[in-house]
């Protein structure tokens, strides 16, 4: 009696923060037993008979951890303001990279000049169970499948390129915020637009990884923009998150 009394209030309490458009806190199990945090933001209201897109959100190294909150400091407040709420109705994941791992690679890349990125790195376990959490969801009926997003900044901007050169056929639409990348692995991305941004005086990931990366897009027939900010340095997402037209670019993109 007392379990159910307790799962009773857990559900409950799940359902209030949903209400007031909080990120409800999750675990995920994956098929070999790993464990992922990770947060859910829902549409406020969820229609049986409509779909609605999800966004991928990945964080930057400095958000690592184990305490399901970190990823959220950075990106995940547009997504809660009530208008955005309103006029985008989508659901969010925010998975949490462990402080050891590093979303698109093994270990962090020695140098971030494009050219000198791997060009052919192994997918990574932590990325085998973010696949396994995103497709979980993808299985849901209210998904549509035609407007999945990835959105990612420094380590996550890398990791989004990585996640799309992994799965093509996946995402409607990418936003690498100062991220980099071999750009010989973009040659065979063709159905997801992009939009990148980079500060160009950043000192930690040199902007020449998104100008690689807009020029090898371009050479692929992509749709891509690339938007550069003078005299910005590493923290490049605070300026995209205020581009105009932000979400309205990200939400009118469908998988080719």
């Amino acid at each position: 009696m007392k379990r159910s009394i307790l799962f009773l209030g857990i559900l409950l309490l799940s359902a209030y923060a949903s209400a007031q458009g909080e990120y409800e806190k999750k675990m995920f199990i994956s098929s070999t037993g790993d464990s992922l945090n990770y947060r859910l933001l829902r549409p406020e209201v969820v229609n049986g008979e409509k779909k609605y897109p999800l966004v991928l959100f990945l964080h930057g190294a400095g958000e690592r951890g184990d305490d399901n909150e970190k990823q959220l400091t950075h990106g995940s407040r547009m997504f809660q303001n009530p208008v955005n709420r309103e006029k985008y109705p989508t659901f969010v994941l925010c998975p949490q990279c462990p402080v050891s791992g590093y979303w698109g690679y093994p270990s962090r890349p020695t140098s971030f000049q494009p050219s000198e990125m791997p060009s052919s790195p192994e997918q990574t376990p932590i990325f085998r169970d973010v696949k396994e959490l995103l497709d979980m969801y993808l299985a849901m009926p209210q998904v549509d499948k035609s407007r999945i997003y990835i959105i990612g900044l420094s380590m996550g901007g890398m990791g989004t390129y990585d996640f799309v050169c992994r799965f093509p056929d996946l995402f409607a639409a990418a936003i690498p915020i100062c991220g980099t990348i071999n750009p010989d692995r973009l040659k065979k991305v063709k159905k997801t637009s992009f939009r990148l941004f980079h500060g160009d005086s950043d000192d930690v990931v040199p902007v020449e990884g998104s100008r690689e990366a807009y020029k090898a897009l371009k050479a692929a027939g992509v749709t891509v923009d690339y938007i550069e900010f003078p005299g910005c340095n590493h923290g490049s997402w605070n300026p995209a998150f205020n581009y105009p037209g932000f979400m309205d670019w990200l939400f009118q993109q469908k998988k080719k």
